[in-house]
């Protein structure tokens, strides 16, 4: 169309970009430990939420409330965690701080609030030597007091600490659009998947096409040196590694425009479009994919075509922000302690990193 306005990155390239909002981690990468929390925390007043739950091994709080037939239509914050189903205890404590700061559902009474904290989870227990060591309350404390509007840390941090995609080091990705509307949607994801984020055939990620402008350009094709040592190196380890295992891929997707409740539960619909479009295979009965979609209502409602551009951006936000979390993320290695020896995408395709620039 003449004189139209290419989609762009954010200035941040993450969910932040949504005006608003704010994302705290808490790491827990001390010996015996590989989980953390990572918290979105919506504006004081509070965001409609939406919720789609794909995989056939979920673990969630607080989503049949995000239910459109029901009465609550705002929610002050989303939890992701590691810990399994243990982990959605760190939800617990972004409940204590926002109620301490007088942000919630409100009960009638001045100071009387009930916050809105849904929450999913995915699974690391044992990765860091200890299967014990799993988020708690205080880790959700944590995550929300270090929240910022700032920027995003990426990687193997939060709830992406002790993640793993395929056979590579799992993480937490952020990626965001301005669409021609002026509209902001943006994806945060922590990558934890049974499927691989990668072409075993090339080890290019399946979605690095997704990428704005030159956002990507600098991922290189490996050597086939590389993709050879690769390929000997998963021949070699233990069975057990290849065990698919409990995993999971947990998200946020975001936007600053006005959405109903059941327009927030369809854009995350949608949103798993993106998950299929990097991971491979994805929504197995050993992941529990669920994203969430939160809406601030700072700019108006979309028709039902801007309705589709904006929801179709959110499942390409969703699949460039798993592309951001695969190369943001550095390699670990716990098998002293018990726990997991896992590469991060770089360090396993040096010849692609060389031609980042």
């Amino acid at each position: 169309m003449s004189g139209a306005v290419a989609p762009r990155a954010g200035p941040t390239n993450s969910i932040v970009d949504v005006a608003g909002l704010r994302v705290g981690h808490c790491t827990r990468d001390e010996p015996g430990w590989l989980t953390g929390v990572t918290v979105v925390l919506a504006p004081p007043g509070g965001a409609v939420g939406g919720v789609d739950v794909r995989g056939g091994g979920p673990g969630t709080r607080e989503t049949d409330l995000l239910n459109p037939r029901n009465l609550v239509d705002r929610v002050h914050a989303v939890v992701l965690g590691g810990g399994s189903a243990f982990g959605l205890a760190a939800a617990d404590g972004v409940m204590d701080a926002l109620a301490h700061d007088g942000v919630g559902w409100p009960m009638g009474e001045p100071g009387h609030v009930v916050p809105i904290v849904p929450a999913a989870i995915l699974f690391d227990l044992g990765r860091g030597g200890t299967w014990g060591h799993r988020p708690r309350a205080e880790d959700g404390r944590a995550a929300y007091a270090s929240a910022s509007a700032d920027t995003v840390e990426q990687g193997s941090v939060g709830a992406g600490t002790g993640a793993k995609v395929g056979g590579f080091k799992g993480g937490v990705g952020s990626a965001s659009v301005v669409l021609e509307s002026g509209a902001t949607v943006a994806a945060l994801v922590a990558v934890n998947a049974v499927g691989s984020a990668v072409d075993p055939a090339t080890g290019v990620p399946y979605a690095v096409g997704l990428g704005l402008g030159d956002e990507l350009a600098h991922v290189g094709r490996p050597s086939a040196t590389d993709l050879e040592a690769a390929r000997t190196l998963a021949e070699a380890a233990p069975a057990s590694a290849g065990r698919p295992g409990l995993a999971t891929t947990i998200g946020v997707i975001a936007t600053d425009a006005t959405l109903t409740k059941a327009q927030c539960q369809k854009a995350s619909g949608v949103g798993h479009d993106g998950l299929a479009r990097a991971l491979k295979p994805v929504h197995t009965l050993f992941d529990g994919d669920t994203l969430f979609t939160l809406a601030t209502g700072e700019r108006p409602a979309p028709d039902p075509v801007e309705q589709t551009l904006l929801m179709e951006a959110g499942a390409d936000c969703v699949a460039r922000a798993i592309v951001h979390a695969l190369l943001a993320a550095t390699s670990v290695d716990r098998s002293a302690d018990g726990g997991l020896r896992l590469r991060s995408w770089s360090d396993a395709f040096p010849s692609a990193v060389s031609r980042q620039g």
